[in-house]
């Protein structure tokens, strides 16, 4: 434990919560360590690494372009603590058995047209070199990828956009996808665009997608880019569904239920069996606001997932934490480091291996593969 204060990046607050850290340096710890410092048990430790769970949103590259947060490195929080970022990085990806994530490039919506274009290949350049830089990590396009990623024991990493109009100059621009290095695309962000409407305070209630949204959303299925439903309005919502390929699986990748906690952030029971009618799955994020009025914790992000399993089945749900998109987490689930800790408490609940292993990295496989084989 003397090590707390030699590690860089670890703030004051986790070196008074030991617990809150499953493992130091370069190696992971065994299941008995990664329990004890998080105080569950080695049966849930050995399930989520064994599960090669998978997150299916992390917004880390914000902040490296921000202001040069490195994501090759260890981190423990920042300045704010558990809040805005902090929470995720490559070598914690990999070390704490984490085996797949999105990554994700999120759009500047001020920008022109043509300049977020030119911006978002740059990014790509840029998210690519450190993934291809980070000792233990590979980029990955595909299940069957992901599934060789792991087989040689490197997290498996996604590149995700969130904004779709980073690529709204013309449909043509959407070409620039035609490699498949691009998982998915999330439509719409906190601003409305070119696209359609966010669901976001300020946006129009009634505004859906336009015609060009929906002639995006049809390219984005001829090329076989995830299409991505978080932030949209909820008429937007339908409106990309009536013209979605029902034969490609939808993703909501991050967000709450408002059937287990009414938001306007959160999506409803509707919303809900439209995606999973698809064959498509549903992330529950983590930030804490969006998932109850006080006392979010582990539990209460459980709650959630139960929501989407007793309305839908346990097909369906998934993880997409949103860490370090500018969140604020529970407290007993500060970073990756602390996912396990999910695994825990569905263990308590009396739920079957076989379900936490869907929730935690099964569902979003699945559709992975379903999308991209």
């Amino acid at each position: 434990m003397a090590l707390f204060g030699q590690l860089p990046g670890i703030t004051a607050i986790e070196r008074s919560h030991p617990g809150t850290v499953a493992w130091y340096g370069s190696a992971a710890m065994d299941c008995a360590e990664t329990a004890s410092s998080l105080g569950i048990s080695r049966e849930a430790v050995a399930l989520y690494r064994d599960a090669d769970a998978i997150d299916l949103h992390i917004d880390s590259f914000i902040w490296h372009r921000v202001f040069g947060y490195d994501p090759r490195r260890e981190h423990r929080g920042g300045p704010f603590g558990r809040r805005l970022f902090g929470h995720a990085d490559f070598p914690t990806a990999h070390a704490s058995g984490l085996g797949g994530a999105t990554w994700v490039i999120t759009t500047n919506p001020f920008r022109s047209a043509r300049g977020r274009k030119r911006v978002l290949e740059k990014n790509l350049r840029a998210l690519l070199g450190l993934i291809e830089d980070a000792q233990g990590v590979r980029h990955v396009r595909s299940a069957q990828e992901l599934q060789a990623a792991r087989a040689a024991g490197d997290h498996g990493a996604f590149i995700g956009i969130q904004g779709g109009n980073a690529l709204d100059e013309s449909i043509e621009a959407l070409d620039l996808l035609a490699d498949r290095s691009v998982l998915r695309v999330t439509l719409v962000h906190l601003t409305s665009s070119s696209l359609g409407a966010s669901s976001a305070p300020g946006s129009s209630r009634t505004a859906g997608l336009t015609d060009f949204g929906r002639a995006y959303v049809e390219r984005l299925n001829e090329l076989r880019v995830g299409v991505d439903l978080a932030h949209i309005s909820r008429k937007g919502f339908f409106d990309a569904v009536d013209v979605h390929d029902e034969t490609q699986p939808l993703f909501v990748t991050h967000t709450g239920l408002a059937g287990a906690y009414e938001h306007w952030r959160n999506i409803t029971d509707e919303q809900l069996r439209a995606v999973a009618a698809t064959g498509g799955t549903v992330g529950v994020m983590l930030h804490a606001p969006f998932l109850g009025r006080r006392d979010v914790t582990v539990r209460t992000v459980v709650d959630h997932l139960a929501h989407i399993v007793g309305t839908v089945g346990e097909d369906h749900a998934s993880i997409g934490t949103d860490y370090d998109g500018a969140i604020t987490p529970p407290q007993d689930l500060p970073g990756l480091w602390a996912l396990p800790r999910l695994a825990q408490e569905m263990l308590e609940r009396g739920w079957s291996d076989t379900r936490i292993r869907k929730i935690l990295g099964g569902n979003a496989l699945r559709v992975i593969g379903a999308l991209r084989g």
